[in-house]
């Protein structure tokens, strides 16, 4: 579409007069990085370049080689340098913009460059690809910002120096955005949380030398081509919608508030106009007002809004004037909500909101929010309200799997508010142990849409007290964003990585973040997984307390077959020794077999690797990697922290005072217990713990204690011995009544272990009969079984210092290229034969 005569400036002038801050680009230098735009997805770091006025401030990425937003912007691929990171309203801090790359922009530019920097009119940016590094094509693309544009006007520049005809795909790339739709030839996408109220439309213009574009454009040989698009940021799509469409047709100002019986503004509406055929949303903003263009014409109107019921109504919007829209919602449906210790302090909890007896449950946001993620709803403090739609709801509290749950019957009546006021008593005792999850992740890592304070929210909710900041190739402090919450003294942090790339993972810890560097001034991931881990080991320095951990081993590859051929080759050479923890923890720690048969997305049967089995395999061979259990969340409801976590010997259990060194070198030492809820204690006669060696002729005994908060049980407890379960040592609520018992603590005893060679020692508490549903619902780990284990106890029998027995559990050492039906006839038959094994 051809821009309007007018031009941008005229076709803004709806918007209210803000105090002329005129428009500048510059670099960003070491003593400027402070002055980079903020937000969920801001990704600008000191020598990259920023373009601002008083409405809007831009990022443009500097011209290095490997210069990316983050990690997934191309995986394993070119760096996008020139392209656009950020675009945020000024001074907002709100950015959710992760690239714009004009035409998928990747790959070396010759460089890029302030044109103007604003003090004689345009401020423009420019980023060049030279002809002779691309075939005979140059390409430029300009980046122009003007004083009272809302936007950025980004030009396309094609000249073919060469003899050939030269093809050019000119779509543009754009994340992490949703709800995207195109209306009426204009790009519009939200923020991945509605309520951060930022949303961006783009879309081509038509002007003097420029064209509107195909997919793939054709430029003959010493022809030049240039085509133009126009992007926005604005608090809603609608309104990115009419300030995209006011700089090529007529628009006016819709302008209107929202409010409910008393009065009061109503901020968390949504006002839903239909568009051609799409529903466009807009927000209204702190003072419950509305403001943004629309182009001349008749629209439908709904405003929506959770607890409350639905208005409809007509907007006509004219030339020469104002459009108004003046809502009266009425009162809202809700939950009011007090969740109390035995103390009666406020505590983090989470909840979930079920309908029951006909009535659906709620939405109350996208999965990955903690105020409002579909059923359940996070809080950090204990005090909030939920808007609900009238009906019948049953209502969970909990907080993590040492504190009781409540569960109540709830009606709420339409315009009225019911209140649950509950107290979780602490049921479990977990003296000298803190709850870690090392692995989880928010948008800092790129391919996670949780932010930063919804992810802190999930874990202290999930009462987890310990958590480094491991976000993907980047060095990140969670401290302030912690402290903003007023959570430092119930979540612990220090700052860590995922080195990541197409490969093994790994994460460290700790480490010291660089302000204003590119990811912090992390690492370079590498494909031979024994130089990341090296590189994360001496990274700034040796340090003793350094916890490196290989996340979601593949086993295989790793450490027996490198090549994948099938046959055992030992993998990468001297890795064995190089990590001290793994992501060896799951619900198949006493499975009979390294395989077991899933499902791939597409339905296909496929054989995939039993790490917990694995993992027993190789103590038998004497290599004492540490289990840990992680989440590895990107997620909230979907996949939230909570349903695997690490329990590590503390001496504090004040969150606020534990020390990250400390946790690492108990770790190191393998003081650790992993569970998705029961809490085991397992110690032999003489106090040693997991980790721990100890000498005994004969029988040694072993102290067990699992405790249980009431919504999780337990009805087995197995002692490995090597890792194989000993069946007079298999103790079951049906064999052996009188072990289990109500109450917290469910199993007490000491049991003998007989013993005539070397051997580790592993305890397996489970409920093979029972679900975490109550505590998680409708996640993923509400289907899951409560299961906990430790890290082994070295017995050395002899007296000659602990030998490993070697055993390998009736299998070879797992290898690639093992057929779905060979694994289901060895499965079914309990191994291979001897001679099969491989």
């Amino acid at each position: 579409m051809r821009l309007a005569a007018v031009g941008w400036v005229v076709a803004l002038a709806w918007l209210q007069p803000l105090d002329t801050l005129g428009v500048e680009a510059f670099q960003v230098g070491p003593t400027r990085w402070r002055e980079l735009p903020g937000g969920k997805e801001a990704d600008g770091v000191v020598g990259d370049f920023v373009m601002r006025n008083a409405r809007v401030e831009a990022v443009v990425a500097q011209g290095a080689a490997d210069r990316r937003a983050n990690w997934t912007t191309y995986i394993g691929q070119d760096g996008t340098p020139g392209s656009l990171y950020d675009l945020s309203l000024r001074g907002r801090d709100n950015d959710h913009l992760t690239l714009f790359a004009p035409s998928n922009l990747r790959g070396p530019v010759a460089h890029v460059r302030v044109v103007r920097d604003g003090t004689e009119g345009d401020a423009v940016v420019e980023t060049v690809i030279d002809a002779a590094m691309n075939e005979g094509l140059a390409v430029r693309h300009t980046y122009v910002l003007r004083e009272d544009w809302q936007g950025l006007l980004i030009l396309t520049n094609l000249r073919n120096t060469g003899r050939e005809i030269r093809r050019f795909e000119t779509g543009d790339r754009w994340r992490t955005l949703s709800d995207i739709v195109v209306v009426r030839g204009t790009t519009v996408g939200d923020a991945s949380d509605p309520a951060d109220k930022c949303a961006y439309a783009y879309r081509w213009f038509e002007g003097p030398g420029w064209v509107l574009p195909e997919e793939e454009v054709t430029v003959a040989a010493g022809v030049e081509v240039t085509f133009a698009r126009g992007l926005v940021v604005a608090d809603s799509p609608a309104a990115a919608f009419g300030v995209l469409a006011s700089y090529v047709e007529g628009t006016a100002p819709v302008r209107g508030s929202l409010r409910n019986e008393r009065g009061m503004a109503v901020t968390t509406a949504r006002v839903e106009i239909r568009i051609a055929d799409q529903w466009l949303a807009a927000y209204p903003d702190a003072r419950g007002n509305l403001q943004f263009p629309l182009p001349f014409g008749d629209y439908d109107v709904r405003i929506l809004d959770a607890g409350r019921a639905p208005v409809t109504t007509r907007l006509v919007v004219q030339p020469d004037h104002e459009a108004r829209l003046e809502v009266d919602l009425g009162p809202a449906a809700g939950l009011r909500f007090r969740v109390e210790d035995e103390s009666g302090d406020l505590i983090p909890c989470k909840v979930q909101i079920l309908g029951t007896n006909g009535t659906a449950s709620p939405r109350l946001g996208p999965p990955h929010r903690a105020h409002g993620c579909l059923d359940q709803y996070h809080s950090e403090r204990g005090d909030f309200a939920v808007a609900v739609p009238p009906g019948q709801y049953h209502v969970v509290v909990t907080r993590g799997p040492e504190y009781g749950h409540a569960a109540r019957s709830v009606s709420v009546a339409p315009g009225q508010e019911a209140v649950v006021a509950v107290r979780l008593p602490r049921q479990v005792s977990t003296r000298g142990w803190i709850s870690a999850d090392f692995h989880s992740h928010s948008t800092l890592s790129g391919d996670s849409l949780c932010g930063l304070e919804d992810r802190l929210i999930n874990l202290a909710a999930e009462h987890i007290e310990f958590a480094p900041a491991t976000e993907h190739n980047r060095l990140a402090d969670w401290s302030p964003a912690i402290e903003r919450l007023g959570l430092k003294d119930r979540l612990a942090t220090v700052t860590g990585i995922e080195l990541t790339g197409p490969g093994a993972h790994w994460n460290a810890f700790p480490f010291e973040p660089e302000p204003g560097v590119a990811e912090g001034g992390a690492p370079r991931w590498s494909k031979d997984p024994r130089v990341s881990a090296l590189t994360l080991r001496e990274f700034q320095g040796p340090n003793p307390d350094r916890w490196v951990q290989w996340n979601h081993p593949d086993l295989i590859e790793g450490l027996f077959d490198r090549n994948g051929d099938g046959e055992a080759d030992g993998g990468y050479s001297g890795l064995i020794a190089m990590g001290d923890g793994m992501e060896a923890a799951g619900l198949g720690i006493l499975a009979t077999s390294p395989y077991a048969i899933d499902r791939a997305p597409n339905g296909r049967e496929i054989v995939v690797t039993q790490r917990e089995f694995v993992w027993l395999q190789l103590l038998n061979q004497g290599h004492r990697w540490v289990c840990v259990a992680v989440s590895d969340a990107h997620g909230v409801h979907d996949n939230g922290v909570g349903g695997w976590r690490s329990y590590i010997a503390s001496p504090t259990d004040d969150p606020g005072r534990i020390d990250g060194r400390v946790i690492s070198r108990n770790a190191k030492a393998g003081r650790v217990m992993v569970t998705t809820g029961p809490f085991l204690e397992v110690a032999a006669a003489d106090g040693t713990e997991a980790g721990g060696t100890t000498q005994c002729r004969g029988e040694l005994g072993l102290r067990i204690r699992v405790q249980c908060a009431d919504w999780l049980d337990i009805d087995r407890v197995q002692v490995l011995v090597n890792g194989r379960p000993r069946p007079d040592l298999n103790f079951t609520r049906r064999s052996h009544p009188e072990a289990f018992r109500p109450g917290a603590v469910r199993f007490e005893r000491e049991v003998g272990v007989k013993l005539d060679q070397d051997a580790h020692l592993i305890v397996v508490a489970c409920g093979e009969n029972s679900t975490l549903k109550t505590g998680f619902g409708t996640s993923g780990p509400g289907a899951w079984r409560p299961c906990a284990y430790h890290n082994p106890i070295y017995v050395d029998v002899d007296g000659g210092g602990f030998k490993a027995s070697g055993d390998t559990l009736g299998w070879g050492l797992p290898v690639r290229r093992i057929d779905v039906e060979e694994v289901r006839r060895w499965n079914a038959r309990g191994g291979p034969d001897h001679s099969a094994a491989r």
